[in-house]
This record gives structure tokens, sequence and C-alpha cells, in this order.
């Protein structure tokens, strides 16, 4: 499809792009921003007056929920949701129902998401069988099936001689283990270690459990040669520990999720199960530590933590809820506000999840287009038009996902996408009374 994005405000990260300018898309790929060919002529315009054009956002924390979840259509509303919060290109946990442990259900997620024509699904495979930290996967046959890199979700794996032959065997192979950092014994909990906790009678997750685990994989890091993306860190200690492995050139990145971005400890309230997320919600320090790490690139990518629960695993007491909130609809919006509380400019906020979180996931693939996270001439057409004026309120029927539980309820966020573009085609559309068709 031929199409014409008109009016609106070009911004790429990637190179500081901010121009009022037109923008040209045919065959799926951008053939002209500002200048357009002469003899382009669009079968759609899309109307971006007042708007901002970006590039697709990349969300590299998405649980789809599939397979497993077949029967409630959860790709299809998944997938959806995520058109609908910009997000065009998305990685996806293997803690699904089967495991992604074989490569035939690799290939079946991703022939099922390329059918449906919204966001490229990007999965990472198990690093172990059934993630259960013993054996470790065909890790060879996962990647043949479509595999970016490999990752134990949640679940920890407690044994370090496992931990440390799956970095020898994903360095020796050029693949990215995805980790999430927290010691087996000191995890577990329910809330920030402190008083806090004390006083609710709620079990306790130390910094202490992030940082040891963080600092066993740097040390497995320096003997293997393993590269290794560290999800969703929680603590200012954590921040330091990955900015020290930085400067010594290890090739480590990482990324901190939209709730822990802008909640503390004290959001989960009169144990409101809402805010019951993993890891866990931290102290008002920690959250500045984040942020101050994610302005200054020590932290390279902001996430959704998208992870859409059914309300028999929500609605019960704090301690017995599942962690977990939906999110993917809301990445763009808070990355904004955080912009706007902190006073950071959009350029560099958007490039947390756009340029920054593309260049995770392409070093993580090696085969990402080199496009992708950018607005380019001659690059893939993934483009998000953001309307930063509407003001709405998040409410369960104003979100498209299955998930209708996340710790931002009753928020009012400014700024909404208006239109959604995957591939040269439009994947989503809020408003078509704003979509002008050509004469």
């Amino acid at each position: 499809m031929k199409i014409r994005i008109q009016g609106g405000r070009v911004l790429n990260p990637a190179d500081g792009t901010d121009q009022l300018a037109d923008i040209a898309i045919a065959s799926g790929r951008i053939i002209g921003i500002g200048r357009l060919p002469q003899d382009f002529a669009p079968q759609r315009t899309l109307d971006a007056s007042g708007c901002w054009v970006l590039p697709g956002l990349v969300d590299l924390g998405v649980r789809l929920r599939e397979p497993g979840q077949e029967h409630a259509h959860m790709l299809e509303s998944e997938l959806a949701a995520a058109v609908a919060g910009g997000v065009t290109s998305l990685v996806c946990p293997p803690d699904t129902d089967p495991v992604l442990d074989e490569p035939g259900l690799v290939e079946m997620l991703r022939f099922r998401a390329s059918r449906l024509r919204q966001s490229r699904v990007f999965p990472l495979g198990a690093l172990t069988r059934n993630l259960q930290g013993e054996v470790l996967t065909e890790m060879a046959s996962l990647t043949e099936s479509g595999c970016v890199g490999f990752s134990q979700a949640d679940v920890v794996v407690r044994n370090t001689q496992v931990l440390q032959r799956a970095f020898q065997y994903a360095a020796t192979f050029g693949y990215t283990v995805w980790l999430r950092p927290e010691d087996a014994w000191l995890g577990g909990g329910v809330a920030a270690a402190g008083a806090l906790a004390t006083r609710m009678g709620l079990s306790g997750v130390p910094v202490l459990a992030e940082t040891i685990a963080i600092m066993t994989i740097v040390e497995l890091m320096k003997v293997t040669g393993a590269r290794v993306h560290l999800c969703r860190l929680s603590s200012a200690a954590a921040v330091e520990l990955v900015r020290q492995a930085k400067a010594a050139g290890l090739p480590l990145s990482c990324d901190i999720s939209i709730n822990s971005l802008h909640l503390a400890e004290a959001d989960i309230g009169y144990f409101d199960s809402r805010a019951r997320l993993c890891p866990p919600l931290r102290q008002p320090s920690d959250r500045a530590a984040l942020r101050a790490g994610l302005a200054d690139g020590t932290i390279d990518a902001l996430v959704s933590d998208h992870t859409p629960m059914e309300a028999d695993a929500k609605v019960l007491p704090f301690a017995e809820a599942a962690p977990g909130a939906t999110g993917v609809e809301l990445l763009l919006a808070l990355a904004l506000k955080w912009a706007a509380e902190d006073g950071l400019s959009p350029l560099q906020t958007l490039a947390t999840v756009t340029h920054r979180s593309a260049q995770v996931l392409g070093q993580s693939l090696g085969t990402l287009s080199a496009s992708a996270g950018q607005l380019v001439v001659g690059g893939m057409a993934d483009i998000c038009i953001w309307d930063p004026e509407q003001l709405w309120q998040v409410t369960p029927q104003a979100l498209r996902s299955q998930g209708k539980f996340t710790p931002f309820q009753g928020f009012e966020l400014q700024g909404r996408v208006r239109a959604t573009v995957v591939d040269g085609q439009i994947a989503f559309e809020a408003e078509r009374s704003k979509v002008a068709q050509p004469a």
C-alpha cells in the first residue's frame, strides 16, 4: 500500500531529526521524508496535523500468553493492544504454557503472529528445559526456529554450574542470554524488604537478592565472554553495578519497566494487588536512581513489562495474587510523563523506547534491520502517529488488552496513539474521521 503521512512533526531520536514533514510509504518502506517522489500517488493519506510522527516503538518485555491461551484468543487481543500503544516490534519471554523450549512451538507462535499482520514478534527461547534450571535447551534449533535469545523469564537458575554452562554455550555461538537478576534464596517475597513490608506483614525481597545475582552474572560473563541482557532492574545498587560493568567493557545491556520508573513501595497502598509486581516496587531513592540511569544511558531501554492477568489471579489478598500488570498500551504515555516530570527532551525520551531498544534487540538478534527504531529513507515503514494533546483516563474499558489490571488505573495521561503503521500497512487507527482519503 502507498501511504502519505501528512503534516506531522517528524521525530527521529537516532539522528536528532525534529521537523515538520510529510512521509511517503510504498512496498513496506519509507521512500521519502520531506521531499517526496514527484510521481508518488498515495492510496491513503493519514492526516497527522498537530501530531508527532515517530518510529514504531520496540518493547523488550511483552507477554502474549500464547502458546497456551489460544482458546481465549490472547494473541489477537494482545497484539491489538500493542499496535494501539504504537508498539511495532516486541520481545516475548518463554514462560508460556507450554514453555517455549521446542522449535515447533516457536514456529507456531511466529506463524500465527505473522498472519495477524500487527506487531512484529521476537520470541525468547527457554534457557533450560521447561525453565527448570537443570538441562540446557537445544539453543541452535531454537535459534533456527526464530528465537532471538534465551531466557528464564522470572524463574531463577539455582545451580550456578548450569548457568555457567549456558553462558559458555551461548558465547560460543553468539547468542544473548536475557535474565532477570534475582538470587534463588533471597528472592521469593512479595514486596520490597523494609519497614513498610514489615508493618504490613508481607514477605520481603532485599536489594541484596538483585545485586548478588548481578555480581554472579558479571563474574560469569568475565570468564565465558557471554553477552547478557538484564531485565527489569529495580534498585539503585543494581544501576551502579551495571555502570561499573559497562565501564569495564562487558557486553551487558539492561532495561527497567514503566512500573519501577513511576511507582514506589508506598503505591501498594492498602494491599492493592494491582501493584503486586515482579520485581517489587522499591524506595523512592531507587526510583530516582533508575530514572537517572535511564536518562544517562546506563539503562538501555524502557519496557512495558506487559503481563495480562485474569481476575482469578489478581482479585486475591496481596500476597496470594499473581505478580504482573498490563502495560503495553501505556508505555509511550508513561515515558513522556517521565520526560515532563524530569525536564527531558522528547528525542532523548523517545530513544529509550525506539532506537535504544532496537539496538538491544539488534545485538541479540544479529540480523535485525539497521533501520529498526528509526525513520530513514529506505528503512522499514514501522511508524507511530502520536497525538500529544489528547487527555485520557486509564480505565479497564479504555484498554484493548484482555489484562485489565494495572497500578496506573485511574491515572489521567496526556497523549495517545492516533495510528500505527507496521511494514507499510495501517495496523491501527484510533479515529477514522481523522484519516483523509485522497481526492
